[in-house]
This record gives C-alpha cells, sequence and structure tokens, in this order.
C-alpha cells in the first residue's frame, strides 16, 4: 500500500464563513467519525490540524505573513493514509466532512520520496 496526503481547504478568515460553537461540536464529531472509520481499517497513517498564522519563505529570504493571506481558502489541516492506489485514496477523501461546507475541498496527494517521483 502507498501513503496518500489528504490536504483539507476551507475558508478560515471569513467571519460569516465560521461556524457557531454547536456546529462546530457537530462538525468534530462527523470528522472524528470520519478518521476513526479509516483507522478502523487500518489505514490511517496520522494527520492534525494547522493554526490560521504562518509565513512564507520564498525564494531571496524574501518572508511574508500567510500563508496566502489574500485568499479565503487556507489549509486547514491533514491526514496521511494508506491507500492501494489513488481511486482508493480518492474514495477515503470523498467522505470527509469538510466538504459539507461551501467552498470547501480537499485534494488527494501521493506521499513520494525524493528518488521516487512516480
Amino acid at each position: 500500500m502507498d501513503e496518500y496526503l489528504i490536504l483539507m481547504r476551507l475558508d478560515l478568515l471569513t467571519k460569516e464563513a465560521q461556524p457557531s460553537p454547536e456546529q462546530l461540536q457537530v462538525y468534530m464529531k462527523m470528522y472524528q467519525d470520519w478518521v476513526g472509520g479509516i483507522a478502523a481499517q487500518n489505514k490511517f497513517v496520522g494527520g492534525t490540524g494547522l493554526s490560521t498564522e504562518g509565513k512564507v519563505i520564498k525564494s531571496g529570504q524574501i518572508i511574508t505573513d500567510g500563508p496566502f493571506a489574500e485568499t479565503k481558502e487556507s489549509i486547514a489541516g491533514f491526514i496521511t493514509i494508506k491507500a492501494k492506489n489513488f481511486e482508493e485514496a480518492t474514495n477515503i477523501a470523498k467522505a470527509c466532512p469538510i466538504l459539507n461546507g461551501p467552498g470547501n475541498s480537499v485534494e488527494v496527494r501521493k506521499i513520494v520520496g525524493v528518488d521516487n517521483t512516480r
């Protein structure tokens, strides 16, 4: 089995897009159930949420506040899973509760080593 990264993107900045505390509890339960289902299949490797603060370092040692402060869509977190192929990884990602929010998205990327780019 290969490892895949599931990046979860959502609007972390717009006040109107933020869930109420009650909604957040429901969403967290849905997320925990989703991850629990992946773990029950022995396909969960790890993952975490990310803060809204950050720094972006560009070539020439240019450091800016970020990430991507001009966009609403930010990476909120990620998980790493094991899957047989992209199709299986995508099917797992399609069930991510983040996708219940308008404008939210997930991205699936295969993890490859620097000496193995295929």
